[in-house]
């Protein structure tokens, strides 16, 4: 996967997350979320918006498309199975939170379900 794929997965996640916890989600609420500038966050977004992931105008709110929730579904349930597999093999919980976040982007659907049908025996 390349890294803007992964970026897109990144970003779709935590506006979901976001919007989790809020009524709304802004560019200055994804700029504080990754320790980057609003430049950076509005150059991304735009990005989003032209992939039909994300959508907002100017002044309003972001929000996720209909592809957009399902990506971000998506990428967090792999996310999920990642850090439960690495928890269950004795991974401490920061370092399973820290690699869980690379290791989603590139591993195979394949992999991923050997990796659930693994914790569900070690657990």
């Amino acid at each position: 996967m390349d890294h803007s794929s992964e970026k897109a997965e990144d970003y779709v996640e935590a506006v979901a997350e976001i919007l989790a916890g809020k009524d709304a989600c802004r560019v200055v609420d994804l700029a504080a979320f990754f320790g980057v500038s609003h430049v950076t966050v509005s150059r991304i977004v735009a990005r989003l918006v032209g992939e039909g992931l994300l959508e907002t105008e100017p002044y309003r709110p972001i929000r996720l498309t209909a592809k957009g929730k399902r990506l971000a579904v998506a990428s967090r349930k792999r996310h999920e199975i990642v850090h439960a597999f690495l928890i269950a093999i004795g991974v401490d919980e920061a370092t399973a939170a820290h690699d869980a976040e690379g290791i989603e982007h590139h591993v195979s659907p394949k992999t991923l379900k050997c990796l659930q049908k693994a914790t569900t025996r070690f657990g």
